[in-house]
């Protein structure tokens, strides 16, 4: 696993990771309106991304294509290589002076793939994407997360009971061994409400950052 850099350029990148239904995708847009209020240059993306290679992602997370763990370990490597190195991607952007915050990285993908299709694969494809800067991890029950996620029109293949609760328990693991080469990581307690959890996020950015924030 890429260890921590403390470049400013990847200091300013953010990641929001957690199981699905632990709210990553509400709190990262009242995060950017936040930053709106106050006039910080700041991009927010997600993976998979709505390029090409993300798009044919979200179709198998979605099971309108079958496709084997390991292509699936794969089109997420090539979808984060060039969300991350190409043009107008998450470097250029740091680079550039923004913040960026990204809904998923390479946590995510040794998680889920992890159980999937083992450790090495997704190990190996994500040892090239540098660290982040910070990587703010909302920890909720699988149970609570699932029921928030039933109230949706349309469910994908990794949205069940029983594989959450392996998803958060292969991010335990993930986790520490992301800790111990050096990343960042705070976390969140995404059981709190809306407002309790953006709060959290802004005091564990304005720690990181060095900088105060306006709600």
């Amino acid at each position: 696993m890429q260890s921590y850099d403390t470049d400013t350029s990847v200091k300013n990148f953010i990641v929001f990771e957690g199981i699905d239904g632990s709210g990553t995708t509400t709190q990262l847009r009242r995060l950017s309106s936040m930053m709106e209020r106050n006039n910080i240059p700041h991009a927010i993306t997600a993976e998979p991304t709505s390029r090409p290679e993300g798009v044919l992602i979200r179709r198998v997370l979605r099971g309108d294509i079958k496709a084997e763990p390991g292509t699936v370990a794969y089109l997420f490597a090539a979808d984060r290589y060039q969300h991350v190195f190409g043009e107008e991607g998450i470097l250029e952007a740091v680079r550039g002076g923004k913040i960026v915050a990204c809904d998923r990285y390479c946590l995510s993908s040794l998680a889920y793939q992890g159980i999937a299709c083992g450790m090495e694969l997704p190990k190996r494809l994500n040892a090239i994407f540098p660290a982040p800067g910070l990587t703010l991890f909302f920890k909720i029950d699988p149970e609570i997360a699932m029921r928030r996620v039933h109230s949706r029109d349309q469910l994908e293949i990794y949205e069940k009971l029983h594989i959450q609760k392996q998803v958060s328990a292969a991010y335990d693991k993930v986790l520490a061994d992301a800790r111990a080469s050096g990343w960042k990581i705070a976390v969140i307690d995404a059981e709190k409400s809306m407002d309790e959890v953006a709060a959290q996020i802004i005091a564990a950015l304005e720690s990181h950052l060095e900088m105060s924030l306006e709600r």
